[in-house]
């Protein structure tokens, strides 16, 4: 492992696996961290073989706490590295939140800062229930520009938002639940199991009805004048003209697991 950590990945039947590497520092996210991890969702994303993508942190102690605070003079010491910094942050942010196909986070431990604004992005959180979370922007003097809060609101809505904001302090995993934080609650023992066949469940399903759902979902959350909805209606019109749609009904009449190809 590199001296400011790094994140690797595997595929495990049909479920890529992004993970951040830098224990040493709970998992904390440097500049070359978030580059890498840009790099890897586009391979995911082109690789045909991958039908869910989960995004963990190593260890059983963090999911990722954040930014390397380490590196703060070096990689956000003025207003430039700090935007040039912000601006790789949320092309991965952006990246994770648009991605074509589901992406869920394995939370275990601390979720902290840059961490939460990465787990927000995903589409599914199941967390330890050990876990912690926490927006610490407020002790630090750091400001969160529009399209991170955005999504913060479309999860938690604005009052848990200003909340969590404003508070700056640590939330248990209950208390996540209850803010429509997390989606399900495992176990610490228990967590990658279930991860593994939650993961397992979604990519045996139809790739092109997620698809399709989860763009439309995302559409809805945009103002009305830009939502792309000529784009929603031909993802429908696809999932009815596809080998899956009749592979659905066949298999429903039969009385069998479908086998579905994504075409």
């Amino acid at each position: 492992m590199s001296e400011s950590g790094e994140v690797l990945s595997r595929i495990d039947d049909k479920v890529g696996h992004l993970i951040f590497s830098n224990p040493i520092r709970h998992n904390a996210v440097s500049l070359s961290m978030w580059r890498r991890a840009g790099e890897i969702l586009k391979e995911f994303a082109a690789d045909a073989d991958v039908g869910v993508v989960v995004l963990s942190g190593a260890g059983n102690k963090s999911f990722v706490s954040g930014a390397d605070i380490s590196k703060f003079d070096q990689e956000r010491g003025s207003a430039t590295a700090a935007r040039d910094y912000g601006a790789a942050v949320e092309k991965v942010y952006a990246a994770v939140h648009d991605f074509p196909k589901p992406t869920m986070a394995m939370i275990r431990g601390y979720c902290i800062g840059g961490g939460l604004g990465l787990a927000i992005s995903c589409d599914i959180r199941v967390a330890a229930a050990h876990s912690r979370f926490a927006m610490p922007a407020a002790k630090l003097g750091l400001g969160y520009d529009l399209p991170g809060m955005r999504r913060f609101v479309e999860v938690l809505g604005a009052s848990f938002t200003k909340e969590m904001f404003f508070t700056a302090r640590q939330f248990d995993v209950e208390e996540a639940r209850l803010m429509g934080l997390v989606n399900r609650v495992v176990p610490d023992e228990e967590i990658e199991d279930f991860t593994r066949a939650y993961a397992g469940t979604i990519a045996d399903n139809a790739p092109l009805t997620i698809a399709a759902a989860k763009f439309i979902v995302t559409e809805l959350s945009k103002d009305p004048d830009e939502r792309d909805l000529a784009r929603g209606s031909a993802m429908i019109d696809r999932c009815f003209g596809s080998r899956d749609y009749e592979e659905g009904r066949r298999a429903f009449l039969e009385k069998r697991k479908p086998v579905f190809t994504g075409n």
